[in-house]
């Protein structure tokens, strides 16, 4: 059953009018109306574009957005957990009912294209940019900019999502960024189908352009929920795929914009004990008000990891930090304190830092009411922190990196001015991956600082064994369907 992200009367009406069920994001939207038609509407009233707008933000929690009927499919959320199992950092440390287990924690799926969680990944990513392509082309085109503001947003909202979903795909096909190999196919006009896959070179300009559009499109404006994006979301995901493609020194400049605005503080120690549940955390920059209405359970984020929750996590399948990164927390950390330590099913798992607020172990309650995080003032920090080190500016690297940790170490954070070089670098990688942990940043982290990566023993497979980023089996295979009907892809990536 299709559930639907409600956000007010108004938008579920268009939601439900327009845009966000399975007949009109697979159908070509000029089926009763022509492409000028529409433009000539959207132009005067901007409801008419808003509703499909809406419900993209509604794929991205919505469940079997992948094209399944599984409990791991339900939006974006259900990608982070692929990322963070196959980054090796969350560890599937007891598996009852075999989610996960086969396909993603043994790296089968990355290596049999006939395994459903590749499609998954490729339907949700495209449906997105699909449903971006047909507001782009409702609002003028891609080269048009709107007379409208109200247009003016939806368009650099629409650029800015399928920039997103372009970006994730780019790093969740190819094994490393190589401009010139082809990678995906690349639609950005709703008259786009089957097509050839083109360059990461191309799939990333049209990413940077998209955003940077978005950015121009989105000054000034001022949100209404965090589920939207806003200009200082454009400028993260745009410093994110300036990372990915070794751009330092832009993306350096781009998180620290986004951090000097001052609209988000760091999450306080007390904060990230406090079970990660809240949308309004000032230091979430991006993120949904799970209530009632939305109407997510089981199959859900909160489904697969939350002991706090009715979920698979508190009846018999265990998502837990890997041991190796728990054991390279220090003592003195407020972070360790997240997760469980006395053993048992329970151990290492992320029961202080995630939670119902509720804490009733096994839930007291089969809808989920706590919130989804998409993106954090923190990762600015710790990017800002990353590029700028490798750009050559070691010492904002470490203002960023300090700012951080004194947030988080109960004593003195100076022994970072003793770091250069590769060890900054390796210090800030570690930094990130324990504060994002379980967030599904550690696979792009992963990737952009080339690690090689080995399972800690609480791991049901691989354990010891070193992995490189750039393994085959950290990255998924172009789907069975797509080689099957698209006459014009016929193998997989490099």
């Amino acid at each position: 059953m299709k559930k639907l992200i409600k956000i007010s009367l108004l938008s579920a009406i268009l939601i439900f009018a327009v845009s966000c069920n399975e007949d009109f994001l697979e159908k070509d939207p000029s089926e009763f109306l022509t492409t000028a038609q529409l433009q000539d509407a959207a132009s005067r009233n901007p409801d008419i574009v808003k509703g499909t707008v809406t419900g993209i933000y509604g794929t991205m929690v919505e469940v079997e957005t992948g094209g399944t009927t599984g409990a791991d499919d339900f939006g974006h959320k259900s990608y982070d957990i692929f990322g963070d199992m196959l980054s090796g950092d969350m560890a599937l440390s007891v598996s009852t009912y075999g989610w996960y287990r086969a396909s993603i924690t043994e790296m089968k799926c990355t290596q049999d294209f006939t395994y459903l969680d590749n499609y998954q990944v490729w339907r949700h990513y495209y449906r997105i940019v699909r449903s971006a392509n047909s507001v782009i082309a409702q609002l003028g085109g891609n080269d048009f900019t709107p007379e409208l503001v109200e247009n003016q947003v939806l368009m650099g909202q629409a650029k800015a999502m399928r920039a997103h979903s372009y970006f994730y795909l780019a790093q969740y096909f190819q094994k490393s960024y190589n401009a010139s190999e082809e990678i995906l196919p690349m639609y950005d006009d709703l008259d786009d189908v089957n097509g050839p896959k083109v360059t990461a070179g191309e799939i990333y300009t049209l990413i940077e352009n998209d955003l940077n559009d978005a950015i121009t499109l989105l000054d000034g404006y001022n949100r209404s929920a965090k589920n939207e994006v806003n200009q200082d979301i454009a400028k993260a995901i745009l410093a994110y795929a300036y990372g990915a493609m070794g751009r330092d020194s832009e993306a350096k400049v781009l998180a620290a914009e986004v951090i000097n605005t001052g609209a988000y503080t760091l999450m306080s120690a007390n904060e990230v004990l406090g079970g990660f549940n809240n949308v309004a955390t000032s230091g979430w920059m991006w993120g949904v008000d799970l209530n009632a209405d939305t109407d997510l359970d089981l199959h859900s984020w909160w489904g697969q990891i939350d002991y706090f929750s009715y979920s698979y996590a508190a009846y018999g399948d265990a998502k837990a930090i890997d041991r190796g990164l728990f054991d390279a927390i220090p003592a003195n950390d407020v972070r360790k304190e997240q997760f469980y330590t006395g053993g048992g099913y329970l151990d290492l798992m992320p029961i202080n830092k995630f939670y119902d607020e509720n804490r009733v172990p096994y839930g007291n309650t089969t809808t989920v009411f706590a919130d989804y995080v998409f993106m954090r003032i923190a990762e600015m920090y710790l990017l800002h922190a990353e590029t700028a080190a490798r750009s050559g500016d070691e010492g904002s690297a470490r203002t960023s990196l300090k700012a951080i940790l004194s947030q988080r170490l109960d004593g003195d954070v100076s022994y970072v001015d003793g770091l250069s070089g590769q060890a900054l670098l390796d210090e800030i990688y570690l930094q990130t991956r324990i504060e994002l942990w379980g967030e599904g940043k550690s696979y792009l982290a992963m990737k952009r600082n080339k690690a090689t990566i080995v399972r800690g023993d609480n791991h049901l497979s691989f354990v010891g064994e070193q992995i490189s980023y750039d393994d085959e089996r950290l990255t998924f295979e172009i789907p069975e369907s797509e080689i099957q009907n698209n006459p014009f892809v016929s193998d997989q990536n490099l």
